[in-house]
């Protein structure tokens, strides 16, 4: 799909949230123990049946060589961190906007109980893919 297909009122997949999570390379963590690969949202208002976002995290490189507080960022592993979901025509920005509240608050517990060590940094992005 491209663009111009969900400005023409198509189907649209759109991030909602995009970033990073970290920790410690001899840390043993399985993302999958803490996190769904997929979140309930409620519809925007307006459209019915739409699907749930989905969450995806996959192995990076570090995109940075040193943390804020200047550690080397080589002894953690990184994941890109990306919730999606796929919109049978794209919403508003103001709908949009609210699924990534949404996902946001339903996954702050969740990345709240890994495990000490585990990092993450996540915003909102709003961009189609």
């Amino acid at each position: 799909m491209s663009i111009t297909d969900s400005q023409a009122g198509g189907r649209a997949a759109v991030r909602l949230l995009q970033g990073y999570m970290w920790h410690p390379q001899d840390a043993d963590v399985d993302l999958d123990h803490y996190l769904p690969r997929e979140l309930e949202l409620p519809d925007p208002p307006g459209m019915s049946g739409t699907e749930d976002a989905h969450v995806l995290w996959d192995s990076v490189q570090a995109p940075f060589a040193f943390f804020e507080n200047g550690e080397p960022t080589a002894s953690q592993v990184f994941y890109q961190f990306t919730v999606l979901r796929v919109y049978d025509e794209r919403p508003g920005n103001d709908a949009l906007h609210a699924d990534a509240s949404a996902a946001s608050q339903t996954l702050n517990p969740l990345l709240e109980s890994t495990p000490a060590g585990v990092g993450w940094q996540l915003w909102e992005d709003l961009r189609d893919l």
